[in-house]
């Protein structure tokens, strides 16, 4: 990005544009038609799928065309320099797909997010570089991607590099001085004495010219080596607020953070200064201002609701399908929103009061209680308030807290500078690229299903096995400073695994070695996988390694894995999460300081005691809160906890490391939050029946008013079993990793629990389980899964319902199941209460789903309605499901009990390795609109006289 110093030059420059400095302007668009480049390779013009521009778009980007398949086009008459490039696509296949983009000679590889079906159309921008004149830009199915899109048309448009404010351009007082003693600022030096000896004094005044009124992001570059948080004070045209800067890794070491700032058209004044209420001491490199992000987030209605807040229709003028009232103490109302950079943005919530006075909210984001709202009397109006957002998902939520007055109706919230939410699964902090369809010199193991290969166990059945010195390498797509790896080394004879090293490096240079283990890998015979070592039925093959790299690499950067080790025969690597993680977060206000009751980060003593002691005193003070530094500490036993905030720096930042097969939390009682770290167990496998002798990571009865968010767990038996008379728990941003048995099971009399934007994988039973046990006296309502991301559950399903009462699983993607499940059952097995009300599968994605029952000998859809021992008579609801690429059948009633009150609507089973429908059940259902095609079996078997009502649009079958 081009800065320019701020000069009476610039401003006229950018006065003249009639642009504030830094916003993006962009030339009309070139567009160019899909079907008019030059083909090659079996690539084709087609015209199939609805929605296209022009007459038709380009496909044949299929596997046979591999290494082939290309579309050249030459543009002419464009900018030379940057420009934007936006490719309109259709991507059914349910996952991200890659295309190798070559312009002008240049190649790299770019990504194309799912789309909904291979009917909707969507778009990818790419920053390229363009020459005056002509052009050659080839998009091509390359033999390191894995292809299979169709593309419609490219747009051109010439995007200049924004302007920036230089801070040693800007007009210093109070001390501040231009240095350059550090390296890597932009410019020519940056601005520091931000010192003690200049607080309330020194300050960079900077005038912006040409400025167009409303809302920017202002966005400050800095560096930070004190070790924590510093803060300065931000003045734009007299309006002072205080701002945030996390440290950085040293004082060479740059960063930026965003500010939501209002300009008023023409010129306007900004500020950084040490204030007298600031602790300073940072330097502070340049601004960049540019046009805030039109503002999302939702309907409230649709939200998360809790403690006696409902959904109303009887007053007219909202928004939507209704508002949220019933607002008293202990509600609450909580929505995620996705913001694109951290930062301070505006919340706007559209409200009604008519109680005749201000009432007053608690405006809480993640977690935290940032203010109260004073809601003022009246009809539909708005009201905002800053909130501090970190880059990715946020929860903002307003709750009546003692000493608020609430009373009022809620209709919406739109938060600036955040984007749509992923339309089905979670919104993912990080990229995942397969191993298969990087670059190796390694062996690319074929796709195969077969219980017990590893390809079974890997995402998109394939992965790369490493012998000897070879490697397998991906190139970044977006910045990164983290990875996690998923792969496998063999065992040992003991059965208690082995570690090796894997090198990772950023183009040709080393950074480091992630440690690879097989403690948590490889189980022997049936089930619950006891067998000895080298026995029959080995599996559970894949664990994670994860390591934060020393800098952020930009995309485009090459990460190469490579073994370079004889301590395994061979190493298999399935795929790399990369991400940028945030800085360590710091301590809120009050929280209680585990380290101040002798839990020592980083060493090998139990720091249990100390922890329970610290909560203790935390329950006892008016914060409620304890505060987990950065570090890793040791946890032997169960950390009670109840009316209490535990929160750390951040996932990668905070472990708690669990031993000889214990460690985690143990709620008894509402009002529980758990926040910011990472859990990572020591349990190596699975618990017999009726004998427990390991930890889950979270367990118990979270009474009322919890919340889970931002943590992530690995190595446990259970990432979260609910239980007892948990009543609104709301669970949110969560990665569950390689645990023993579920990833999240809720059972009991559980109410009101919702889990999602979270990413479960590589569990050792139901992935997600809503389980209202009978033989407990439990029913599971109103509870809902949506928005997750669940792959490769490598024993039962992605997600289930056994028994209860109006539960509903929505919007998730599941891929990749393995053994003795489908992608979706819904059953009243396990000894479950009747189904009641109406229980709901909705919106879901569906990707190589269903197994084969060794112990049964038959095969499991990818849907799965199963009625063992009665009959099933409550309301169950499919309706608009894509089921892709099923092993076995797309649909599945089974065993002999009648499955009654069925309906189906809007499915799509998309290729299946049997039967598109197959009934094994009396019952009754209705199915409109459902469509089977390719299938490998007849598309129906009814061999059980299941009664099928027939509606509109159904088709295939």
């Amino acid at each position: 990005m081009l800065k320019l110093t701020l000069t009476a030059v610039l401003a006229a420059l950018i006065a003249a544009a009639g642009v504030v400095a830094g916003d993006v302007v962009a030339s009309a668009a070139t567009s160019q038609e899909a079907e008019a480049p030059q083909l090659a390779g079996g690539a084709r013009v087609e015209s199939e799928h609805p929605g296209y521009t022009g007459s038709g778009y380009v496909g044949g980007f299929v596997d046979a065309n591999r290494g082939n398949a290309t579309a050249v086009f030459t543009l002419t008459g464009v900018t030379s320099g940057g420009n934007d490039l936006t490719i309109r696509y259709a991507n059914g296949t349910g996952a991200a797909r890659t295309m190798s983009l070559v312009v002008n000679g240049t190649s790299r590889q770019i990504s194309l997010p799912a789309t909904s079906n291979w009917d909707t159309w969507g778009t990818t921008h790419q920053t390229v570089t363009l020459t005056a004149g002509t052009n050659t830009v080839v998009l091509r199915y390359g033999m390191a991607d894995n292809g299979n899109v169709n593309l419609d048309n490219l747009a051109v448009a010439a995007l200049p590099a924004a302007p920036g404010l230089e801070a040693e351009s800007s007009t210093l007082s109070g001390g501040a001085v231009v240095e350059s003693e550090h390296p890597g600022y932009s410019g020519t030096g940056y601005v520091g004495g931000f010192v003690d000896a200049n607080r309330g004094n020194a300050t960079a005044t900077f005038t912006v010219a040409g400025a167009t009124s409303g809302n920017h992001n202002l966005t400050v570059r800095y560096a930070n080596g004190t070790g924590a948080t510093r803060t300065m004070s931000l003045l734009v045209n007299g309006s002072t607020r205080q701002i945030a800067l996390p440290a950085t890794a040293n004082w060479d070491t740059w960063t930026s953070t965003t500010e939501q700032v209002t300009l008023n058209a023409g010129t306007n004044t900004i500020a950084l200064r040490y204030g007298t209420a600031d602790n300073g001491n940072v330097n502070v490199d340049n601004l960049v201002l540019t046009t805030a992000l039109p503002a999302t987030g939702g309907e409230l209605e649709t939200a998360f609701l809790s403690g006696g807040a409902t959904v109303g229709t009887d007053v007219s003028g909202y928004t939507g399908s209704g508002f949220v009232t019933g607002l008293a103490v202990g509600a609450r109302v909580i929505r995620t929103v996705n913001a694109s950079t951290a930062g301070t943005q505006a919340a706007t919530l559209r409200f009604r009061n008519a109680t005749g006075g201000s009432r007053t909210l608690s405006l809480y984001v993640n977690g935290l209680r940032q203010t109260q709202v004073t809601l003022p009397a009246g009809d539909w109006q708005t009201a905002s308030s800053n909130v501090p957002l970190r880059a990715g998902v946020n929860l903002v939520g307003y709750q009546v807290d003692q000493g608020d007055t609430g009373g009022v109706q809620l209709d919406n919230v739109a938060v600036a500078g955040t984007t749509a939410l992923a339309t089905r699964g979670a919104t993912l902090p990080y990229t995942t690229y397969e191993a298969e369809a990087g670059s190796t010199n390694g062996r690319v193991l074929a796709a195969d299903r077969t219980y017990t290969t590893r390809q079974a166990e890997a995402s998109g059945r394939r992965a790369v096995e490493l012998t000897g010195s070879q490697y397998v390498q991906v190139t970044l797509t977006k910045p990164a400073n983290a990875i996690t790896v998923r792969a496998s080394i063999p065992d040992n004879a003991a059965g208690t695994g082995i570690t090796a090293p894997l090198a990772v490096y950023a183009g040709a240079t080393k950074v480091t070695d992630l440690t690879l283990t097989s403690k948590y890998t490889w189980m022997y015979g049936p089930y619950p996988f006891a067998g000895a070592p080298g026995g029959e039925r080995q599996h559970r093959y894949f664990d994670d390694s994860r390591v934060l790299l020393p800098t952020t690499y930009p995309a485009g950067t090459v990460l190469k894995l490579a073994k370079e080790t004889t301590a395994a025969d061979s190493i298999t690597v399935d795929l790399l999460d990369a991400e940028v993680a945030d800085p360590a977060l710091t301590a809120p206000t009050g929280y209680v300081n585990v380290n101040s009751y002798g839990a020592v980060p980083n060493d090998s003593g139990d720091d249990t005691n100390a922890i329970r002691s610290a909560i203790s005193a935390a329950q006892s003070n008016s914060t409620r809160g304890v505060w987990l530094p950065a570090g890793r500490y040791v946890v032997s036993g169960l950390l009670d906890v109840a009316t209490v905030s535990v929160r750390g720096a951040g996932i990668w930042h905070t472990v708690l490391q669990g031993i000889n097969r214990r460690g985690g939390f143990m709620a008894g009682g509402g009002n529980v939050q758990l926040a910011d770290f990472t859990f990572d167990g020591d349990v190596t496998t699975r618990d017999p029946d009726g004998a427990p002798n390991s930890d889950a990571a979270f367990e118990g009865d979270f009474g009322t008013g919890s919340l889970i968010h931002h943590v992530a767990t690995n190595h446990a038996k259970v990432g979260l079993w609910v239980k007892g008379n948990t009543n609104g728990l709301y669970v949110s941003a969560v990665r569950l990793r390689n645990t023993m048995a579920d990833g999240v099971n809720v059972n009991g009399n559980a109410t009101n629990v919702r889990v999602e934007q979270s990413t479960l994988r590589n569990t050792g039973d139901d992935a997600l389980a809503m389980w209202s046990y009978a033989g407990a006296g439990g029913t599971v309502r109103d509870s809902v899964f949506a928005f997750n991301t669940v792959a490769t559950p490598i024993l039962a399903n992605g997600a289930a319902v056994y028994g209860g009462a109006n539960n509903r699983v929505e919007d998730n993607t599941i891929t990749d199941t393995v053994f003795q499940g489908s992608g979706v059952t819904v059953s009243n097995w396990h000894d479950a209460t009747p189904f009641s009300g109406t229980t709901t599968v909705a919106r879901n994605t569906l990707t190589r789903t269903g197994t084969h029952s060794l112990d049964w000998g038959s095969d499991l859809g990818a849907v799965w309605l199963y009625a063992p021992t009665t009959a099933m008579t409550g309301a169950v609801v499919l309706r608009d499901l894509t089921v892709n690429d099923s092993t076995y059948q797309g649909l599945l009633t089974s065993w002999q009990q009648p499955i009654n009150n069925l309906t189906v609507e809007r499915v799509a089973f998309n290729g299946t390795g049997t039967i598109g429908m197959e009934f094994n059940t009396p019952g009754s259902g209705t199915f409109g609109n459902v469509t089977v095609s390719g299938n490998g079996g007849p598309a129906l078997a009814n061999n059980a006289g299941f009664a099928i009502t027939r509606g509109p649009g159904n088709t295939g079958w």
